[in-house]
Order: structure tokens, then C-alpha cells, then sequence
């Protein structure tokens, strides 16, 4: 088997201009800021071009000035733009121009299963968990307790 190592900024760069043609692209989650719904190595997304507005709790991709390409929540948009956070993080990030969103989420494939609006679990973490950012410290160290597990492998 071959294996190349390519530049993740060069990579998504080229996913995004297929999503931006209205294609679905998939990509296999990198980091843990998704969790504990997308685990790091283990879950892919599938993405495209937004086709209607966007709201709390939607999982986008988006660039920061800086040029890193980062995945989260919109946790709240407000005139000033779009406010995120990543389902394992309690810092807001923001605001974020619209123009800095490019894609949005429109399913995931966890634990080798297609997850898609209207499961349980996505919607869960689309309504529930968005909303309960300042307590999700302590739900994670409780799971921990009772699974043994950080959430990262869950």
C-alpha cells in the first residue's frame, strides 16, 4: 500500500471548491473538538454548499482569517455574525463572517454508522447539547466515571 502525506490546508481547499459546486465531499474527522459526537481518526462528515439559511446548532466548515479550516456549531448568530463552538468546547468562538462559512453538514458516518437529520443522536447534539454549553465539564467527568471513557472513543 502506498501513502502519501498531503497538506490538510491543500486538501480541504480542493474539497471545498467541489462542496462549493454543490457536490457532498466526505472527509474523515481530524481533532477532538467534536467530540464526544465525532471521534478523531475514527468518524467521517459529509458536507456541501449551504442551500438554506443557516441556524444554531448546524455543524459547519469554515475558515478563520488565520487560514485554518476548522468544523463546529453555530452556537448563536447574532448581527455581528456567527458565534461557534465545538461539541467538546465551552469557549465561543466569534463572530465569524458568513462569508467565512463554506459548507454545511448534512451527515456523518459514526462508529461506521450514517447519521443524518432527524436521528437521535444528531439531533440531540444539534438541539440539546448546543444548549447546555457551560455544563457539558461536568455531564463528560460523570460519563468518564460510569464508562471508564474520556467520550473521545465513544
Amino acid at each position: 500500500m502506498i501513502e502519501r502525506v498531503v497538506d490538510t490546508r491543500e486538501y480541504v481547499s480542493v474539497l471545498r471548491e467541489i462542496a462549493e459546486e454543490g457536490k457532498v465531499v466526505s472527509m474523515l474527522i481530524a481533532g477532538s473538538s467534536m467530540a464526544p459526537f465525532l471521534c478523531h481518526n475514527r468518524d467521517y462528515i459529509y458536507f456541501t454548499k449551504p442551500d438554506r439559511e443557516l441556524r444554531r446548532g448546524d455543524m459547519v466548515f469554515y475558515r478563520r482569517d488565520s487560514g485554518q479550516y476548522v468544523m463546529h456549531r453555530i452556537y448563536r448568530k447574532k448581527q455581528d455574525g456567527y458565534y461557534m463552538a465545538g461539541d467538546a468546547q465551552t469557549e465561543i468562538e466569534g463572530p465569524l463572517r458568513r462569508d467565512q462559512i463554506f459548507a454545511l453538514v448534512v451527515k456523518v458516518k459514526r462508529k461506521g454508522k450514517i447519521i443524518c437529520p432527524g436521528d437521535f443522536w444528531w439531533e440531540f447534539f444539534e438541539h440539546i447539547w448546543i444548549r447546555i454549553i457551560r455544563l457539558r465539564p461536568v455531564i463528560l467527568k460523570i460519563y468518564t466515571v460510569f464508562t471508564g471513557m474520556t467520550g473521545r472513543e465513544s
